[in-house]
C-alpha cells in the first residue's frame, strides 16, 4: 500500500501515449475550426429551409401578383413542411419590395416575386436605385409571361382599340390608371398616346386593384390589367378588354386580339412574373428553390391556374431567366424612349 513517503500515485506519472492522443485532439480541434470558418454559412446551419419563408410582391392583396405568391405559398409549405408568409411591400413602382429584398439576409428565406418593372424598367428610368438590379439579386425562375392589357368599364360605348381611340379623340383629355410610374403599362399607354395624338393622361397608382376601384366608380376613363384581373373582371362583367399586348392571343380571351393585329405597332413585348433571391444566397438553396419552383409550374393545376388567368407558364433556369433580362433591356429602353416616359 502506497504511503506518504511512497512513490508518486500512478495518475501523476506522465503518459506519452496520452500526452500524444491529447496534442492529436487539440490539433483535430483547431484543423476543425479552421475548416468550420471557410465553409460557406449553408454548411454550418440548420438545412434549409428552417424555418418560414417569406415571398414578397409588391402590391396589395388581391392583384395577380399577390393571388399567385399565395398559390406558390400553399405549395412550397406543403413541401418544405415551413409556413410561407406572402409579405406585400406596395409603392414607388416596386422600389420598396425590391429593395427589402436586395437587403435580406442571403438565406432563401426571402425572395422577391416581381415584374419586369423593378429591374428592367427602373433600371433604365431611375438614375438612382437604392438597389442594383443585377448584383443585388440571384435570379430563381421566370414563372410566366403575359403582357398588360387595355380595358374599359363594361358599359363603356366602345369595343375595340379604333372605337377607342375614335372616342377619345372627340371626348378630349381621357385618364388612365396603372400599378406605377414607369411600368410597362404606363410605357403602352404613353406609346399609345404619341401614335394617335389623344390626349391620354396618366394616374400612377401603389397597385393595380387601386386603379380598378377608381375606374370602376368612374373616377378614371380606362386602365390597364394584367391577365388574370383582366379575365376576372370581364367574366364579373365589370370590365371590357379594347387590346391585348405581347406576341399574341391568349389562351383564356382567344377573342380578344392583340394591339398588332388591330393596327397598332410597338406592343408586342411579352411581360413577365419571376422571382428572385438575395445576391450570394448559397447555391445548394438556389438549386432547392429553382428545382421547387419549376416542379410547382408544371403541376397540371397550376398550369391551369395560370393558363385561366391568362398567363402562360414557363419556369425557367436561372440562366435562361438572366439572358431573357438581357433581351428585355434593350427593347424596354427602345419603348421608353419611343413612349418618351422619364422619371418622375
Amino acid at each position: 500500500m502506497d504511503t506518504a513517503d511512497g512513490p508518486p500515485a500512478t495518475s501523476a506519472i506522465p503518459d506519452p501515449h496520452l500526452e500524444t492522443s491529447r496534442m492529436f485532439n487539440r490539433r483535430s480541434l483547431l484543423a476543425g475550426a479552421a475548416l468550420s470558418a471557410a465553409l460557406p454559412a449553408w454548411a454550418q446551419t440548420a438545412p434549409f429551409p428552417n424555418r418560414p419563408i417569406r415571398i414578397v410582391p409588391f402590391g396589395t392583396g388581391g392583384g395577380p401578383i399577390d393571388t399567385l405568391a399565395r398559390a406558390y405559398g400553399e405549395k412550397l409549405s406543403a413541401r418544405w413542411n415551413q409556413p410561407v408568409v406572402v409579405d406585400a411591400k406596395p409603392g414607388a413602382s416596386g422600389i420598396i419590395a425590391a429593395d427589402f429584398v436586395a437587403k435580406a439576409a442571403p438565406d432563401g428565406h426571402t425572395v422577391l416575386m416581381t415584374l419586369p418593372l423593378t429591374h428592367v424598367n427602373n433600371h433604365i428610368l431611375q438614375a438612382k436605385l437604392p438597389y442594383d438590379p443585377v448584383k443585388d439579386f440571384q435570379p430563381l425562375s421566370m414563372l410566366a409571361t403575359g403582357g398588360p392589357m387595355l380595358v374599359a368599364r363594361a358599359n363603356a360605348p366602345y369595343s375595340d382599340l379604333k372605337e377607342f381611340i375614335a372616342f377619345a379623340k372627340t371626348k378630349g383629355r381621357m385618364t388612365y390608371g396603372t400599378w406605377g410610374n414607369g411600368s410597362t403599362a404606363h410605357l403602352f399607354g404613353e406609346l399609345l398616346r404619341r401614335q394617335t395624338g389623344a390626349d391620354l393622361v396618366h394616374v400612377p397608382y401603389k397597385a393595380e386593384a387601386a386603379a380598378h376601384n377608381d375606374l370602376f366608380g368612374e373616377q378614371l376613363d380606362f386602365a390597364w390589367a394584367n391577365p388574370s384581373t383582366a379575365r376576372n373582371q370581364t367574366q364579373g362583367g365589370k370590365m371590357k378588354v379594347l387590346g391585348i399586348s405581347g406576341t399574341s392571343r391568349v389562351s383564356a380571351m382567344p377573342n380578344v386580339p392583340t394591339f398588332k393585329e388591330q393596327g397598332f405597332q410597338g406592343f408586342d413585348i411579352d411581360s413577365w412574373i419571376g422571382i428572385y433571391a438575395p445576391a450570394n444566397t448559397p447555391q445548394p438553396i438556389v438549386q432547392a428553390w429553382v428545382t421547387a419552383l419549376r416542379e410547382i409550374t408544371a403541376m397540371p393545376d397550376v398550369k391551369a391556374r395560370l393558363t385561366a388567368f391568362g398567363f402562360e407558364p414557363l419556369g425557367n433556369t436561372p440562366t435562361e431567366f438572366m439572358e431573357r433580362y438581357r433581351q428585355d433591356y434593350p427593347r424596354m429602353a427602345e419603348l421608353i424612349k419611343a413612349a418618351g416616359v422619364t422619371a418622375e
